[in-house]
């Protein structure tokens, strides 16, 4: 009887390692490999000059050059850049969510003449290359007097954005009619079920859209090159690109400065992943 209970054991084992057990192995793999170039960078910004590129590499650094980072924060105007880059992000942030978040509505949830047809040539603008319209547009925001300020970054976002309509959309096509309808009868307008019933159900997707769009401007390198001028409405991506041309030969303060300016990002995606995954299942279940 024993030796039969030990053989279920064993057996209830070997299907445990046989289902899970690989499908686990391999997910560590695959995290080790994903995280190891973040990793190499934090390294990186620690070693001592002497040890940059040793070979074979060395992965934990002795002593550690923890200097590298007070130091290379002095170099450029960190916190000015900081600051603009937050003056750009969050607007444009919020810009996105109210305006994508109502022409969602508009094409998922009320019936009008030509709405499948002007959704089809809204989607059809995520086709469009930035480097197509990047002329046309900045002779627009030239003409309006907007070049060297901050407008040219933040006033588009209230205008919407293509994939996050698409994206909302999709959200919003999975919710019942039903709760519309029920709010028609009832007397409601059309602003209030938007506003009451679908906005509180859309707190996955509108997370989603606002952290995409958050890493979106952060990371931004492009634009903000295009249209500032003075040094002193730079943003973190061209501070450390301005850094990088002048100090490119500072290894260890230049994967510093990379560590500073990617470590909020890496925070808010930590904090904000199950809400985030939630987001992007949600709005993969209807087409």
């Amino acid at each position: 009887m024993a030796v039969s209970k030990q053989s279920r054991q064993y057996l209830r084992a070997a299907r445990w390692i046989q289902e899970r057990g690989i499908v686990y192995l391999a997910l560590i793999a695959m995290g080790i490999i994903f995280i190891l170039p973040f990793f190499w960078l934090v390294s990186t910004s620690l070693k001592p000059d002497d040890q940059l590129f040793k070979f074979p590499p060395i992965w934990i650094p002795k002593p550690m050059m923890w200097s590298n980072y007070p130091r290379a924060l002095t170099y450029i105007p960190f916190w000015l850049y900081l600051k603009n880059t937050l003056i750009i992000a969050i607007p444009s942030t919020l810009g996105l969510l109210i305006s994508s978040s109502v022409v969602a509505y508009g094409f998922s949830r009320i019936k009008w003449p030509g709405r499948d047809a002007v959704f089809f040539l809204a989607i059809c603008t995520m086709m469009l290359p930035y480097q197509v319209t990047m002329i046309p547009l900045f002779i627009v925001f030239r003409n309006l007097g907007w070049v060297g300020t901050f407008k040219p970054l933040i006033i588009p976002s209230f205008f919407g954005g293509a994939f996050y309509i698409f994206l909302l959309r999709q959200f919003y096509m999975t919710l019942p009619m039903e709760l519309s309808d029920a709010a028609r009868i009832d007397g409601c307008s059309e602003f209030g079920i938007y506003s009451r019933i679908i906005l509180p159900l859309s707190k996955p997707a509108l997370a989603t859209v606002g952290l995409f769009s958050f890493m979106g401007h952060w990371n931004d390198f492009l634009a903000p090159l295009i249209y500032l001028e003075d040094d002193t409405k730079y943003t973190l991506a061209l501070g450390l690109q301005q850094f990088q041309r002048q100090f490119g030969m500072e290894w260890g303060m230049l994967m510093a400065m990379s560590v500073v300016i990617s470590l909020p990002i890496i925070v808010l995606f930590f904090f904000t992943q199950r809400t985030f995954v939630q987001g992007i299942a949600l709005t993969g279940m209807k087409g």
